[in-house]
């Protein structure tokens, strides 16, 4: 038995929104991981079971570990086809916004999705929500969207109709956002929901391998590459960074996904309490944050990069040089000894 978090307002709204849809589209956020694309697929299959017209849109392409998920070959990409997915969203009944706090984090779809005129429910954990949506689940407390749409589900009454594709999906959200179980992870209900989703088919241990243990040779490189050369210690703010540009991810044949828990990596250094890892996209820097204890990365990533995101796993941008960036986070070591140090 798990405790009833959602507000009940919010259930009996949200049922009727869904209730009176016939076509219903999913969306989440750019650059999607495995909570985002596997909340999104979990919920297709469930409104597809009671009868549902439900397409998942992304606003980019998604890693290739999670090509395997139930459904995935399924999701619209919108940098491939996005005439297709702007029409999705317009025409719809319902949107259902799942994993993201703001428009902004929809990048193509941004726009789009604020001009739809249809319903939107959102069902996330990320603080402080922004959007416009007749129905708002929002949780930061709550490990991952995965759990909570779980919870969402079975507030609905639709527990009966979470297959073996829809647990699969659920599970390889949750154990994406919490390491495979490694941190966000000490909610006990957490567990129990993992049995529901093991009874109902999931295979845990088949998407551990998928999830954790599937790499290419070029992947592997890279990441031996940024440990042994890349990783710098920073032992005034007990931290850690890691920097790739453009040119050394293209020497190792980068794609999406290859530095996906790298920056997790420092943190099993005594002694660590934060990590930071800087990649050089085409249009900015991408700034991904992790700490263990107390440390608060999420202020970091809102400080100094305009992100945000959880305690202990937060993400931002640096529109600038990858230089430019290093040094702009450097010029705050002193401040952050002073915030959080002590």
């Amino acid at each position: 038995m798990i405790s009833p978090k959602i507000d009940q307002k919010n259930i009996d709204r949200a049922k009727d929104l869904i209730d009176g849809a016939e076509r219903v589209t999913i969306v989440c956020h750019t650059g999607p991981d495995g909570d985002a694309i596997g909340s999104s697929l979990a919920a297709a299959h469930v409104l597809t079971a009671i009868g549902k017209d439900a397409k998942v849109v992304v606003p980019d392409s998604f890693m290739a570990n999670l090509h395997d998920l139930p459904g995935a070959k399924e999701i619209v990409d919108a940098a491939k086809y996005f005439d297709f997915a702007a029409k999705l969203l317009t025409e719809t009944d319902l949107v259902l916004c799942l994993d993201f706090n703001e428009p902004r984090r929809t990048g193509r779809l941004a726009e789009v999705l604020t001009a739809s005129t249809a319903p939107k429910i959102l069902i996330d954990h990320h603080l402080d929500p922004d959007i416009e949506a007749d129905v708002v689940i929002s949780h930061p407390e709550m490990p991952a969207t995965a759990y909570l749409l779980f919870r969402f589900l079975c507030r609905l009454e639709l527990f009966n109709f979470i297959d073996k594709a829809a647990a699969e999906c659920i599970l390889a959200g949750m154990m994406t956002d919490t390491g495979n179980f490694a941190y966000n992870c000490n909610d006990p209900e957490l567990y129990i929901v993992v049995a529901e989703l093991v009874r109902n088919g999931a295979d845990k241990e088949k998407l551990n391998n998928m999830l954790f243990n599937t790499f290419s040779a070029h992947c592997m490189r890279l990441n031996a590459y940024a440990i042994l050369r890349k990783m710098e210690l920073l032992p005034e703010v007990k931290g850690s960074l890691i920097v790739l540009s453009r040119d050394e991810l293209n020497r190792f044949h980068y794609t999406r996904g290859d530095t996906e828990g790298l920056v997790n990596k420092p943190l099993a250094i005594p002694g660590v309490e934060f990590s930071v890892f800087m990649r050089q996209e085409s249009d900015c820097i991408r700034v991904s944050m992790r700490s263990r204890g107390d440390f608060p990365v999420n202020i970091l990533c809102s400080d100094y990069f305009g992100g945000g995101g959880h305690l202990n796993a937060a993400g931002g941008e640096f529109y600038g040089t990858l230089d430019d960036a290093v040094a702009h986070f450097k010029e705050k070591l002193s401040e952050i000894r002073k915030r959080f140090i002590g």
